[in-house]
């Protein structure tokens, strides 16, 4: 790995909380993820499950987690199986994880080989009544692929039927909202990466310059920060791209007088960040460019101030949403008109800014959150606000990540990196 080790305390942390959760004599399993196939012996690069990694930290294929809190068999409560390794693998594909390794890493005393699991499981499922699954139900998942829990939960099933079955996912969703310190420090750390590449750009983009030249600035700077790279596939959208939400081309030239908007950030090891930008390619916004900026920015700040510690999260957009209405009606690109005859279901500044304002953000950019449950201190949203105008060439947002605060206005993780229009113009120039 890229990043510096982390204090296992987090992991221990995070173990004691999802058990004092479990139903009595349960038993949770949480397995790493495959390592994907492209074609031929080649693999797509590997990324571990977020959630064994919530748990364990340990960011290695072919891992298996277990949770058994009221085991009769206190050396059986927190068991963690790694793979075997040996000189060969050390010499082919690198350094594996020892158990002593795997220890250090976790804090999880009893760790054995991958080769030991079903003899261990079936000692451990003639103690327990329940099995906690772990399924994905995030509410934006879309997943067509059978992954390594998928088929770890077919088999576990037809070999013990007669257990009952709980899921982790309700669990999970509402841990991993709310951030230890820990986490935010490393997250914070993916923020500091995000914003030297964000810097490096701004005395990079001149006219005529192509999109995944700055693209490739962006990535130079990340990884020589400690970054695997991108959070996400970034968009670096000049002129009317940035009105194609999910343009991810980046191959188009950026032309004088046009405006890039960027969504790109860093991650640090596996915490992401989160940014978008938009800049000038000449360096210079024009009046109406500045002026539809300035209006993104005023609902940006808006909503940041209204993320607090008991509000509900589909209430928290219907009030950006009326800030976002004042704005458009200023810049002239609604009418009272319009509102008035507006469909509730899709109101009238819908048609400049359509997707939503925050989500939240930590171990995976669309990070897990009981999105009917009111807002916590210490959970993380990005703040996004756009509006885009394919008539007029070109589209803007703004996104900074922030962290809910027991009191008071939600602390900025992006608050060093430019944003004002103003700034960015003197920067550039």
């Amino acid at each position: 790995m890229k990043y510096d080790k982390i204090d296992s305390k987090l992991f221990i942390k995070n173990r004691k909380n999802f058990a004092s959760a479990m139903k009595p004599n349960s038993l949770a399993i949480f397995n790493s993820n495959d390592i994907y196939p492209i074609s031929a012996d080649s693999t797509m690069p590997f990324e571990q499950h977020r959630d064994i990694f919530y748990l364990s930290g340990v960011d290695q294929e072919e891992s298996v987690l277990m949770l058994f809190p009221d085991c009769p068999n206190p050396d059986l409560r927190e068991v963690l199986f790694v793979r075997e390794t040996n000189d060969h693998i050390a010499v082919w594909e690198g350094e594996k994880l020892t158990k002593d390794a795997a220890f250090k890493t976790s804090g999880i005393t009893s760790v054995y080989w991958l080769q030991d699991l079903d003899k261990i499981l079936f000692e451990l499922s003639t103690y327990c009544d329940t099995f906690y699954i772990n399924t994905n139900e995030h509410y934006r998942a879309n997943v067509v692929t059978e992954t390594r829990e998928d088929r770890f939960t077919k088999k576990l099933l037809a070999k013990y039927p007669a257990h009952s079955v709980a899921k982790s996912s309700p669990i999970m969703h509402r841990l991993r909202s709310v951030k230890d310190q820990i986490e935010l420090d490393l997250m914070q750390h993916a923020c500091n990466i995000t914003e030297k590449g964000f810097r490096r750009i701004l005395n990079f983009v001149k006219p005529n310059v192509w999109e995944y030249e700055i693209e490739a600035e962006l990535l130079h700077e990340f990884i020589r920060n400690r970054s695997k790279g991108f959070a996400y596939t970034p968009i670096i959208a000049s002129g009317n791209n940035a009105n194609v939400l999910h343009y991810i081309e980046n191959n188009q030239q950026c032309k004088a007088g046009d405006l890039i908007l960027f969504d790109i950030a860093a991650e640090y090891a596996n915490y992401k960040s989160d940014l978008s930008r938009t800049i000038p390619v000449s360096g210079r916004f024009t009046d109406r460019q500045k002026a539809v900026y300035n209006a993104v920015n005023h609902v940006k700040k808006e909503a940041t101030n209204m993320l607090l510690p008991g509000t509900l999260w589909k209430e928290y957009h219907v009030e950006v949403g009326k800030v976002m209405t004042s704005e458009l009606l200023k810049l002239s690109l609604i009418d009272k008109a319009d509102v008035q005859n507006e469909d509730p279901n899709w109101p009238a500044y819908k048609k400049y800014f359509m997707h939503g304002t925050s989500h939240h953000i930590g171990l995976d950019t669309h990070d897990y959150g009981l999105l009917h449950e009111p807002i916590q201190a210490n959970m993380v949203f990005t703040v996004e606000p756009g509006i885009y105008i394919p008539k007029e060439g070109f589209g803007i947002r703004l996104e900074d990540d922030v962290v809910v605060q027991e009191k008071g206005t939600p602390f900025n993780l992006m608050q060093n990196i430019p944003i004002e229009a103003d700034e960015i113009e003197d920067l550039m120039n």
